[in-house]
Formats: C-alpha cells, structure tokens, sequence
C-alpha cells in the first residue's frame, strides 16, 4: 500500500441534504441573516437596504448545518454571510440558531473580468500532523461563466470537496492554509473540463503566494479571472 502524502480531511461535510429554502423555511434563515447584517458596524459606509436574500446549498459538519446567504443593497454593497444550526432530527426541529454577516462593495457587477464570485468564512480548526492545523472554510458563490455542472475545492491539487451547481449556486466546506498550501476552487462542465479557477488568497506574486498565506496580512480575494 503506498504511503499518503498529503494527510489531510476530504470530503468531511455531507452533500447538500435539502433543497434551496423557500417558504417559511427561507423566512426563518432570513430573520437571522438579518439580524446578523445590523449588527455590521458599517464604519463611514452607507450599507442602504438590503435587497432579496440569495441562499446557497446547505452543508453540515460537526453536528452544524450552514447556510451561506448574499444580497445587493441599495446602495451596491454585498451583504454576506451564513446562518448555522443544529439540524432537525427525527423528535425536534431545527435549534440552536447562529448567524454571521459582513459587508463589502467587492461586487461582482463591479468587476467584470471575475468568472467566479466567492465568499468565504472560517468556520473551525482541524488538527493534523506535527501541530499542523487546517482553517476549516466555508465557500459559497457562483460561476459567472456559462457551461459549469460542478465546482471543486483543491489543496495541493489533491481534492478536498466538491458541490453540483444547484440555480447556478454553490457552497463548500475544506480545509484550507494546511502546511503552506492553499484552497482553489475549480469549475467543471459536465465532461469534466475546467471552465475557471480562483484562489482563494490575492497573490500579488506567484512565486511567494505560499508565504503570503501564512501572513497576518494575507487578504482572501472575493472573486477573480483565473
């Protein structure tokens, strides 16, 4: 049996259990999106209101179910964020409420060379080897190319998650900044060509993208042109 040589989790989260929420459901993660989006200290930005809610496919680990979520205010800021809770089981409903959001005018309809618009949140730690640790990342967006069926997370080029296209949305959940590497996010169409790619980091030069993940000034990109 040949030794492993990138030790680390893979496909951790469960797949995308539910539909996108709609109805009461989509009004109940919405009440908590909100609420998270006005406790933002906009700083001298004016946020505006928000406007409809986009929510991304579910992804449970570690006993959490998280739904990313976005919406375009009036004032052309991005609200992001997620909504979290422990999931419904066979006696109770769905519990223990949490929600995160930010804000960013990073848009994707400012910035027309993007061909994949990406949010991301840290959302735990996993332990590996000799004291490594993996930033565990929520990733959600969109392709904003046409033709794409699936979207990757990569480490190494070894992958670590992946989610169908579901209306043209996506989330994932990997980790991310293991020894030195980084997560890349990869769209496939159907026969399993890529269509882009985009880091997760903005790298200012590739020779020392490493070291910049590593770096209390790393800045993770909100979306680009491969």
């Amino acid at each position: 049996m040949p030794v492993e040589q990138r030790f680390v989790c893979r496909f951790v989260a469960e797949p995308p259990q539910d539909p996108l929420p709609s109805g009461r459901w989509a009004a109940t993660l919405t009440r908590h999106f909100l609420g998270a989006c006005d406790a933002i200290d906009p700083g001298d930005d004016d946020l505006g209101e928000p406007g409809e809610i986009a929510f991304y496919p579910d992804r449970t680990w570690h006993g959490r179910t998280f739904v990313p979520a976005t919406t375009i205010t009036s004032t052309d800021q991005e609200l992001f964020g997620y909504v979290a809770f422990r999931p419904a089981g066979e006696d109770r409903e769905p519990s223990e409420f949490s929600a995160v959001a930010s804000s960013t005018d990073d848009t994707a309809e400012a910035n027309p060379q993007w061909q994949l618009d990406l949010s991301e949140e840290v959302v735990g730690v996993w332990r590996g080897e000799q004291g490594n640790r993996a930033d565990m990342t929520l990733v959600w967006g969109r392709p904003l190319v046409q033709g794409g069926t699936i979207v990757t997370a990569e480490l190494a080029e070894l992958a670590v998650d992946q989610c169908a296209l579901d209306d043209g949305r996506f989330t994932l959940l990997a980790p991310d900044n293991y020894r030195q590497d980084t997560l890349d996010v990869k769209l496939f169409d159907r026969r399993g060509s890529k269509l882009a790619e985009e880091s997760l980091y903005e790298e200012d030069d590739d020779d020392d993208a490493h070291d910049d993940a590593e770096s209390d000034d790393d800045e993770r990109s909100r979306g680009a042109a491969p």
